[in-house]
């Protein structure tokens, strides 16, 4: 596993590659929520009331760094997240400036 700190304009966050295989599972945490692939299951993670969504990639066939996590393109949202701001279409680095 990889741990990455990323610089966000108020704060730091947590970025986490973790390799499986063929692909890896990567995410951004937050002290708020997060944002990850498309391996995360958000609608799970809103039964916690976790804010969360998880992007697809802007280019390429897949989200393998934590700077395609950053460039990716927000595909879903759950409702814990969306009280916050985020909504799809967002970069994954705007929608972690609003957690």
């Amino acid at each position: 596993m990889n741990h990455i700190k990323v610089q966000l304009s108020g704060k730091q966050a947590d970025g986490y590659v973790i390799p499986l295989g063929p692909v890896s599972l990567v995410n951004v945490v937050t002290d708020v929520g997060m944002v990850g692939c498309g391996a995360f299951d958000v609608a799970a993670l809103n039964n916690f009331g976790y804010p969360a969504a998880k992007v697809r990639p802007s280019r390429g066939s897949s989200i393998a760094t934590i700077e395609d996590l950053l460039e990716g393109i927000v595909k879903e949202v759950n409702p814990s997240a969306e009280k916050l701001g985020l909504k799809i279409g967002l970069t994954g680095r705007e929608a972690l400036e609003l957690l």
